[in-house]
């Protein structure tokens, strides 16, 4: 769930987010807020000409330097679940442009925990919940999230819920 919370806390803090997913998660992706969204089954948001200031790369679906072609020329790369080669490649780019790259593993803090949770409970973001399982069906909710299936966050309820 990093890039609906990342499209999420975006809009939250007045950047316009553009969203690219599946055909059939568009729909779901629609209500984090996305002010575009596009289909990465029928077109390729790196050969659309459009320069975007920032690229979150979740999945790492489209090629780096075609991601590193679609930003501004200050703009800034985040890769996520990235590999070895990406980041010898992010650093390389880093040093011979001004474009900035980052992969880093993320250090979250109790305090920025708790103003993600007052975000929420103050309804000023409201996470997108894909799907809940009862604690004793965690072995399909995984095979759910690993089939690629989800979109949004995936919910393992513990006892009775109302």
């Amino acid at each position: 769930s990093i890039g609906s919370y990342a499209a999420l806390l975006a809009k939250f803090f007045g950047a316009e987010v553009t969203a690219i997913d599946s055909t059939n998660k568009l729909e779901k992706i629609k209500k984090i807020g996305a002010d575009h969204l596009i289909d990465y089954t029928k077109e390729n948001f790196t050969m659309s000409g459009k320069k975007y200031d920032v690229i979150f790369d979740v999945v790492y679906g489209s090629s780096f330097s075609a991601c590193i072609n679609a930003l501004q020329d200050d703009g800034c790369y985040l890769m996520a679940n990235t590999n070895p080669s990406r980041m010898l490649r992010a650093l390389w780019k880093s040093w011979t442009t001004k474009k900035k790259i980052i992969f880093a593993l993320a250090g979250e803090s109790v305090a920025d925990m708790k103003y993600i949770a007052e975000l929420i409970e103050s309804n000023k973001i409201k996470p997108l919940i894909d799907k809940r399982y009862p604690l004793e069906q965690t072995a399909a909710a995984h095979q759910y999230v690993e089939g690629g299936f989800k979109t949004g966050n995936v919910i393992i309820t513990i006892g009775e819920q109302s």
